[in-house]
C-alpha cells in the first residue's frame, strides 16, 4: 500500500509558482525527495489555473508520511507558504496492490 496526497497550492501574482520555483532551488524539494519512504514529490501547473500549483506527494506508507511530517523541513515549508500567502486543498488517495483494469487503456 502507498499513499499519494494531491496538494493544490492557491495563490495570486504568480506567488505558488515563486513558491515552487524556491522549493526547487532552495534544495528542499530535493531533501524531501530523499527522505526514507518518499516515492513522488513533483509540481504541476494547471492548464486552466495559472494561480494554482499542483504538488503529488506520495509515500511508502503512513509511517514514512508521519516521519516526514514530524521532520524539521515541515517548519521551513510553513515558514514559505506563508511568505507567499499560499492557500491549499487536499486530497488523499490510498493505493492498493490489487491489478486494476485500467491498463488495456494505457498506453507506453
Amino acid at each position: 500500500m502507498s499513499l499519494t496526497v494531491n496538494l493544490y497550492y492557491h495563490g495570486s501574482n504568480g506567488s505558488a509558482r515563486k513558491f515552487a520555483e524556491e522549493m526547487e532551488r532552495s534544495g528542499l524539494a530535493a531533501a524531501i525527495r530523499a527522505e526514507e519512504g518518499n516515492l513522488k514529490y513533483r509540481y504541476f501547473i494547471p492548464m486552466d489555473d495559472s494561480e494554482t500549483v499542483l504538488l503529488i506527494d506520495s509515500w511508502r506508507d503512513q509511517k514514512a508520511l508521519d516521519a516526514h511530517h514530524a521532520s524539521p523541513m515541515m517548519k521551513k515549508l510553513a515558514e514559505l507558504r506563508e511568505k507567499y500567502d499560499l492557500h491549499m486543498e487536499v486530497e488523499r488517495y490510498v493505493s492498493t496492490d490489487e491489478e486494476v483494469g485500467d491498463k488495456k487503456f494505457i498506453r507506453k
